[in-house]
């Protein structure tokens, strides 16, 4: 497997680097060059590092596990580190699937560095028989909001700016716009009386429902229960024309995911709502939240089982978890999530709930053949 590629410009290199086994990663100067570039693209792009890994998390992250292969890149032009590729390689499903991302520091855009890192990552996954690469790109929402032009999605909702850097690598290579994902903050506490109304409201078309809640570790007797929803998960979510196969999730990889949470610096908390009657989980809602940046929660995973729609659950078990997050972390200040665009359904929710877009993704995707 080719790791390094200097022709097309004279001394530049692109490397893949080893990942530490340290989550401070001592005395790993590559990984920590990797990550300094990623901590100065988000305060350059965002103001703030809301929305960035932490050292810790990006290690435990990029080690990779048994369901997915991960590999970080870097670039150097005459010795200097000028940008960064990683490549992520499901391994369970999704094995024809690439995921790709590149970065180059600001200083050096518009030099060609880009795409020599991105034919590296591309020839690597070739040669492992993918045949669809992936790529996610985040974007503030200043510029949309100002009536800037947009790039359609061709199979999803919503756009990206027509004239930004990620948009214009990205067609220029090739991928296709598929999937707009809507980036939403919510302030923190959310009044009372707001949860309260909403509360009252949803369970009266509640019955026949009970809500449980739990931290960080899921009750022995509910993990192989909940990894079932977990698989839902990754159908019942809107996915454009991505194409993408289910995940199977069992106890196993319901217990690797907490144990990575925990290992990077992050507590969780889950509400769900069980059917009374045959005592299946219905919906389920997840909040991540990391000691190192505490005024930022995460929102995860959000899902109402099919069969149990219409109950109003979703709304309920994010109105638990809320109360639930602010009883837990008290120095946290808002709450951020992700939805696809054309999720009508949930970012309702999340709009009564008091949520207000702050950014969006694009979700790329160039297919072989």
């Amino acid at each position: 497997m080719p790791t390094s590629n200097s022709f097309a410009i004279s001394g530049l290199s692109v490397e893949r680097i080893p990942v530490p086994e340290s989550p401070d990663a001592n005395g790993e100067p590559d990984f920590r060059a990797f990550h300094d570039l990623e901590v100065a693209h988000h305060m350059d792009l965002w103001g703030n590092l809301d929305r960035c890994s932490t050292l810790a998390e990006a290690v435990l992250f990029w080690q990779g596990n048994e369901y997915e292969e991960r590999h970080v890149f870097l670039a150097r032009l005459d010795g200097s580190v000028v940008g960064s590729g990683t490549l992520t390689l499901p391994l369970s499903e999704n094995t024809t699937t690439a995921g790709v991302d590149v970065l180059v520091h600001a200083a050096y855009r518009r030099r060609g560095i880009g795409t020599r890192i991105l034919a590296v990552l591309e020839q690597v996954s070739r040669e492992r028989g993918r045949l669809s690469f992936d790529g996610y790109c985040g974007e503030p929402l200043a510029p949309v909001m100002a009536g800037a032009e947009l790039l359609e999605a061709k199979s999803g909702t919503g756009g990206v700016l027509v004239n930004s850097a990620s948009a214009r690598f990205a067609v220029h290579h090739g991928y296709s716009l598929e999937q707009v994902e809507t980036n939403s903050t919510l302030p923190l506490p959310v009044p009372e009386a707001l949860l309260h109304d909403l509360e009252v409201v949803a369970l009266q078309k509640a019955a026949g429902y009970s809500f449980i809640a739990w931290q960080d570790r899921c009750p022995d007797e509910l993990v192989e229960i909940f990894a079932r929803l977990k698989s839902l998960m990754s159908t019942e979510v809107p996915l454009a024309g991505l194409g993408w196969e289910g995940e199977r999730w069992d106890a196993p990889r319901v217990r690797q995911e907490e144990a990575t949470w925990l290992a990077g610096g992050s507590d969780s908390v889950v509400s769900a709502a069980r059917h009374d009657a045959t005592g299946e989980l219905a919906a389920y809602t997840v909040l991540t939240h990391r000691s190192a940046l505490p005024a930022v929660i995460y929102q995860e995973d959000t899902l109402v089982a099919p069969g149990h729609r219409g109950h109003r659950l979703g709304m309920l078990v994010k109105i638990a978890n809320l109360r639930r997050a602010v009883e837990l972390w008290p120095d946290a200040t808002s709450v951020m999530t992700w939805n696809a665009s054309e999720n009508r359904h949930m970012l309702a929710i999340n709009i009564a709930l008091g949520f207000k877009p702050s950014g969006f993704e694009g979700e790329w995707q160039k297919r072989l053949g």
